[in-house]
């Protein structure tokens, strides 16, 4: 079986086959590396499975290049693993696997290679090339992977229920590698997922969350979200998710299926943009409406203020997903609590006060905020659509003249918090976040034009108002 490989790749696997034949165990190819070979994705590693120690095989293969490589390895695991030229291969022995019900974590003993295939979660991962002497080159397909591959349909090796309920990570596995290629899930496994769904309770959430990120990673992310929603997966690790499911209808009025809303904006963001943060932004860009939802007599449904409900929301759900409490959720946070404010701008005349104040606000992530707003423009209306589009273009065009103008996206008020407290003998408080604030705003909504002695006559009107007396001289 000829795959086209790089010739770092060729000769890394003759080494594997001679270090082999020497240790007298047969080794194989394996998995994803293949699948993606065959398919003609970029690989940047390789599984090798021998009918031996796969420690030993790593260690014999580093010990042929000069200088040779740093092998890591799992004695608890039997994995070994080094890396050349940015090229990642591990090793492991041949195996075969048996599950008990409260556990993914299997009880494993030595096997063929024909076992090994058979424990792999998908027929498109059971494929294996020899790298023996004897068959060098030759696809081993018990299976029919090939076959699944050409078809572009996702399918299990053993019984699905079993290979769901030996290892239940294995179902949104499925769903990721359906997202990843656009492959089909043939109805019997997709069946056996939603029976099986349950089953998921038993993974942790850190294992949950990163193929989640790798679905929301993928070229159309909504495929592999929709999937996890009908497979009865996300209501057990998500239920704010599918709490976005569903049209309400009172008096003939309903509003638009905010999920497959939710899913669209995230799709047109992913045509944009791979930063995964503003693709999670985007799918929480409308997380505060089921909370906020109301019907308003003669005018329909409203959703007041779910952009901080939706903010406020960001929080728990890092720290339910296990996604980082760092700047990244910080980052989300900004952007769901802003989502409103480009479109809010097409609907009224703009003002340089309204753009600075915009400007200001949004400061770093401007770009990745109005390309979330653009990406939020949906309907089945083609004219409204486009009507909306054309709007937001002349925000873009006028955001653009005011930052040229102001330069307001890192500008700070000319007094700062520091001169303030010295001039009134403040400690950090409220009072010197007024004050502040009251600068800052007057400026941005051009009450006072942006100069320190303009700010300072304000500072000391208001802090007149609030009881407080200089004691320094500016």
């Amino acid at each position: 079986m000829e795959i086209d490989c790089s010739p770092v790749e060729l000769d890394l696997f003759e080494r594997i086959g001679k270090a082999a034949a020497n240790l007298n165990v047969s080794c194989f190819l394996i998995g994803g590396f293949v699948r993606d070979k065959l398919i003609g994705r970029v690989t940047k590693d390789a599984d090798v499975v021998c009918t031996g120690d796969g420690i030993e095989l790593a260690h014999a293969v580093a010990a042929t290049y000069k200088p040779k490589p740093h092998v890591s390895f799992f004695k608890n695991y039997g994995t070994a693993q080094f890396k050349l030229n940015g090229f990642d291969v591990e090793f492991v022995g041949a195996r075969k696997e048996s599950y008990s019900p409260e556990s993914r974590n299997p009880e494993v003993s030595a096997g063929t290679i024909e076992d090994d295939q058979l424990r792999r979660d998908f027929t498109i991962n059971a494929l294996a090339i020899s790298l023996n002497n004897e068959n060098y080159g030759k696809l081993i397909d018990p299976f029919n992977g090939l076959d699944d591959l050409k078809n572009g349909i996702i399918r299990t090796p053993l019984n699905p229920d079993i290979t769901f309920s030996d290892d239940p990570l294995r179902m949104i596995r499925c769903i990721r590698f359906a997202t990843q290629l656009g492959f089909k899930i043939i109805p019997d496994v997709f069946d056996a997922i939603k029976r099986n769904s349950e089953r998921i309770k038993i993974i942790s959430q850190e294992r949950i969350t990163d193929e989640l990120n790798k679905i929301m990673l993928s070229p159309k992310p909504s495929i592999g979200l929709d999937l996890l929603y009908k497979g009865k997966l996300a209501k057990l690790f998500f239920p704010q998710l599918i709490d976005l499911v569903g049209v309400d209808l009172i008096e003939g009025k309903g509003h638009k299926d905010n999920f497959y809303h939710t899913l669209e904006v995230l799709d047109n963001v992913a045509k944009k943009s791979n930063n995964l943060w503003l693709r999670w932004a985007a799918l929480l860009h409308d997380i505060g409406k089921p909370a906020t939802k109301f019907f308003q007599d003669g005018h329909g449904w409203t959703f007041h203020g779910h952009e901080v409900v939706g903010k406020k929301m960001v929080s728990k759900i890092f720290k339910q997903l296990k996604l980082p409490q760092t700047e990244n959720m910080k980052y989300v946070e900004k952007l769901v609590l802003l989502h409103l404010r480009p479109i809010s701008l097409t609907k009224e005349d703009i003002t340089d006060s309204a753009m600075r104040r915009l400007l200001f606000d949004a400061g770093n992530e401007l770009e990745d905020l109005m390309i979330l707003c653009e990406s939020d423009i949906t309907s089945k209306n083609r004219q409204k659509v486009q009507r909306y589009l054309e709007n937001f273009k002349h925000v873009k065009i006028r955001l653009r003249e005011v930052e040229e103008k102001d330069n307001i996206r890192n500008w700070q008020p000319p007094i700062t918090g520091d001169e303030i407290m010295r001039i009134f003998n403040l400690n950090p408080s409220r009072e010197v976040g007024i004050l502040k604030t009251t600068i800052r705003d007057a400026i941005l909504d051009d009450i006072i034009p942006n100069t320190r002695a303009a700010a300072y006559i304000l500072l000391l009107e208001k802090a007149k108002e609030i009881n407080l007396l200089p004691v320094e001289p500016f």
